[in-house]
Order: C-alpha cells, then sequence, then structure tokens
C-alpha cells in the first residue's frame, strides 16, 4: 500500500508558475515509477507526466513539454511538478500517481495508487 497525498495548487495568472508536490508513505518510495495525470471540467483524466524509480528518465505529454518539468526525492519520499509559462488550459485537478511500472507509465490503468488531487487554476 502506498498513500499519496499532493500540495501546492492553486490559483494563478497565465504566464505564471507553481510547484506541485506529492508526498508518499507506505511501501518503499523508490520501489514506484510515479506519475502525474489531470483532469479538466467535462474531460477525461488524462497523462501529463512521468518518471522512473530513480529520477534518471522523464517522459512528458506533447501539451506541457518545455514547460513542465518532473522530479523526485526518495530520500523525501516525494515527487514535484514545476509548472512554469502556465496556461488557462492547464486549468484541472491535478493527480499523482504509483505505478510498478510494467508499462510506459503513460496511461490511467497502469497506475495502481492515486493521490486525492490539487486544484490548480490558471486565469487569463
Amino acid at each position: 500500500q502506498v498513500q499519496l497525498v499532493e500540495s501546492g495548487g492553486g490559483l494563478v495568472q497565465a504566464g505564471g508558475s507553481l510547484r506541485l508536490s506529492c508526498a508518499a508513505s507506505g511501501r518503499t518510495f523508490s520501489d514506484y515509477v510515479m506519475g502525474w495525470f489531470r483532469q479538466g471540467p467535462g474531460k477525461e483524466r488524462e497523462f501529463v507526466a512521468r518518471i522512473s524509480r530513480r529520477g534518471g528518465s522523464t517522459y512528458y505529454a506533447d501539451s506541457v513539454r518545455g514547460r513542465f518539468t518532473i522530479s523526485r526525492d526518495n530520500t523525501k519520499n516525494t515527487e514535484y511538478l514545476q509548472m512554469d509559462s502556465l496556461k488557462p488550459e492547464d486549468t484541472a485537478v491535478y493527480y499523482c500517481a504509483a505505478s510498478l511500472g510494467i508499462g510506459l507509465g503513460t496511461t490511467v490503468g497502469e497506475y495502481t495508487y492515486w493521490g486525492q488531487g490539487t486544484q490548480v487554476t490558471v486565469s487569463s
């Protein structure tokens, strides 16, 4: 079992930045590939980014590549998402998730554990 708690969401103007955190507890954090997903109003949950167990490999959705940076600190059992140059279309509830890493880590079904989500709202 892994428990995940996100924080750091809020309201920001377009062009601004936010840093999300995801604190993990339970099983060994470094056993898991970690990801970020988001779900906008009336939309399905979509992949944002994922990071390998040791942090050496990352992958991003095209819509955020070059603006968002995923990272992790295994000594603190925490995952991060640095979001820069935010756009109104980034408005969503952001979820962190943990996977045993069987697949590419870009689909909802690959992740076993989920946080409760944190709201990010970008105003124009």
